[in-house]
């Protein structure tokens, strides 16, 4: 292991989700860390939906800004996702999966559009029965 200009080793720069050659304990702690926020994520996210201390219209902003915030926790402590070189390939396929998500969740909002603008009224159906 190479020593950093300050006297310490290179160990001390590493992502909390990068995998390397650390030993059980310090992969145990990552995850026990990402577990703890994941855990403090959520019961946030139910304290913020269910109390009258925080202003009404601001709890869908939070409650996303907190399902961002878990995603993140997600991608880095247990899927590993860094900006390592040799993580490249995790990262590309992350970018298709949330492409072809998108893709289909939004052609299928598209199709549900233009279903509802070109169907006919409730009653006219009715009234060709």
């Amino acid at each position: 292991m190479s020593e950093a200009p300050n006297g310490l080793s290179d160990r001390t720069d590493v992502a909390p989700g990068d995998e390397g050659e650390h030993d059980l304990r310090a992969r145990l702690l990552v995850y026990i860390v990402g577990l703890a926020l994941a855990v403090l994520l959520t019961g946030t996210s139910f304290f913020i939906a269910g109390t009258q201390l925080v202003w009404q219209p601001s709890i869908p902003v939070a409650i996303i800004v907190l399902a961002i915030a878990q995603m993140g926790v997600h991608l880095v402590f247990f899927l590993h996702i860094t900006t390592g070189p040799d993580n490249t390939n995790n990262v590309l396929a992350l970018a298709f999966g949330l492409l072809i998500v998108f893709l289909v969740v939004g052609g299928s909002m598209w199709i549900m559009s233009h279903l509802n603008q070109n169907m006919l009224p409730m009653d006219q159906i009715m009234q060709m029965q």
